[in-house]
């Protein structure tokens, strides 16, 4: 992860809790997920990088929080090029939501770095469940600890939005890798981190 340190880089919902061991900051940090930001808005909105979140973040984070930008989701499934005119649809993932900032942002490309698309927890797409110990899906066994309440995941509707990500930045003459270790994500063309530095 070391090879990130000086590049762009968008951090998703509680990535900041490995910060420390990075040795550096995300530059962006993103998430738009009602629950993260119901239980952790407030320790989110103090991170001190630029921040995009949705509307269901207003009264869960600092009202002194700086860098803060409201990000608008539409049901429209579709990948949007204009976020402020146009909204973003959420794809059932906030990777998705990074993608589409990053395109309006005008990267050229974007790799992914950690997207293992795979999960232990079993259950139906969106349904609520609280963890009653470490979270084993993520980094981290504090990132959905005991008692966090989040939603499990549909990584079918992910995958339509992905693919959709992947043809948006291809048509525009752009390209989405991924460099996840190991990831179970089909959709991009695998790389290694190391070989792109």
């Amino acid at each position: 992860m070391s090879l990130l340190r000086d590049e762009y880089t968008f951090g998703l919902n509680r990535i900041y809790l490995m910060f420390d061991e990075l040795g550096f900051r995300t530059s962006f940090l993103v998430c738009i997920n009602r629950l993260v930001l119901e239980q952790s808005g407030y320790e989110l909105s103090k991170v001190p990088v630029p921040k995009f979140v949705s509307l269901a973040a207003v009264g869960h984070v600092a009202t002194d929080a700086e860098d803060l930008t409201y990000v608008r989701s539409t049901a429209q499934p579709k990948f949007s090029r204009d976020v402020v005119r146009d909204g973003v649809w959420e794809g059932a993932t906030v990777t998705y939501v990074a993608l589409q900032l990053a395109h309006w942002f005008g990267f050229s490309s974007a790799v992914l770095v950690g997207v293992d698309h795979s999960f232990s927890t079993k259950g139906p797409a969106h349904g609520t469940v609280v963890s009653e110990g470490d979270d084993p899906d993520h980094f981290t066994p504090d990132y959905f600890g005991p008692g966090y309440r989040w939603q499990l995941p549909d990584l079918p509707t992910s995958e339509l939005a992905y693919a959709a990500a992947r043809d948006a930045f291809s048509a525009d003459g752009r390209e989405v890798l991924d460099a996840t270790v190991d990831g179970k994500l089909a959709i991009f063309p695998k790389v290694q981190l190391e070989d792109l530095f």
